[in-house]
């Protein structure tokens, strides 16, 4: 299964250091195929993105995926992919970039055809072949469309997917230089959120979270700033994990502030059994 992760320091510019693959220590973990993909986006200064990524697998660069990348910047996200659709290059490598926005998704997402025809014009921000960059496309054609509300962008196309495409999962993180969206959809896979005061739960510790089959972030800085973390699962003890409620779509704007809404009331349409996806994608969406 592909991991998310994202993390806003906003307004604060923040040091972290990410390892996007943890190095096998068991013959259990070892007995997993290696990743399709891994990458992370960052902004700079003055907005913006910059996007690292590799697909491991094709070119079998696991020091990109093992080494430390220490970025500074207000927004973060990351993503370990495990293929569903398109091959095993870059341009199909998550997060993927539209109008100084990144976005990375978990899940599957059918109709591809007709998800074309929709998009029209903004087909032409699609450069992979991924459903889930055709996702973000319609999300961006969408944003447009509301003037630039990112929220409402995002409603609107989830929405037209649950409607018209057969689904499996829409779990997504979109990042801007300044804030964040994470969104569960629908209750296939978890997303959980981490409202994390300075210094942690103790008030004096710096950010060190891991998870099992992935990404690793530390930051020192976060011992002084709150954040707040977005993740495939909880990546440490901390008690203020929380599970998104399928259908949330959670807002961290530019000061940090959470705004929380339910966008989706009930299940997609045609809602994809994991029986009912071909033998790759099924396998990219089994947990690990």
């Amino acid at each position: 299964m592909c991991r998310l992760f994202g993390l806003s320091a906003a307004p604060q510019r923040v040091r972290a250091t990410f390892w996007l693959l943890n190095a096998p220590d068991s013959l259990v973990q070892q007995s997993h195929r290696e990743p399709d993909g891994v990458g992370l986006g960052t902004f700079s200064a003055d907005g913006l993105p910059l996007v690292e990524k590799q697909p491991i697998a094709a070119y079998k660069d696991m020091l990109f995926a093992h080494e430390a990348r220490g970025r500074e910047s207000a927004t973060f996200i990351a993503h370990v992919r495990f293929a569903s659709t398109g091959g095993l290059e870059t341009r199909n490598t998550h997060p993927f970039e539209q109008h100084d926005r990144l976005f990375a998704h978990n899940g599957v997402l059918q109709g591809l055809d007709e998800l074309d025809a929709e998009l029209g014009e903004y087909r032409s921000l699609v450069q992979g072949d991924t459903d889930s960059e055709r996702y973000f496309a319609l999300i961006t054609q969408r944003t447009d469309k509301r003037g630039g509300d990112v929220t409402a962008g995002i409603a609107d196309a989830v929405h037209w997917i649950a409607d018209h495409l057969p689904v499996y999962a829409l779990n997504l993180i979109l990042t801007t230089a300044t804030d964040m969206w994470a969104m569960r959809y629908p209750d296939t896979h978890d997303l959980f959120v981490l409202e994390r005061p300075a210094g942690g739960m103790t008030g004096d510790r710096h950010l060190d979270h891991a998870g099992h089959a992935g990404i690793r972030s530390r930051s020192g800085q976060l011992a002084d700033y709150p954040a707040v973390v977005v993740a495939t699962e909880r990546m440490d003890t901390d008690p203020g994990w929380r599970p998104m409620a399928s259908g949330e779509l959670l807002h961290v704007d530019g000061a940090l502030g959470m705004h929380s809404t339910s966008i989706m009331n009930s299940p997609p349409r045609h809602l994809l059994s994991l029986a009912a996806l071909d033998p790759t994608a099924a396998a990219s969406q089994s947990a690990i």
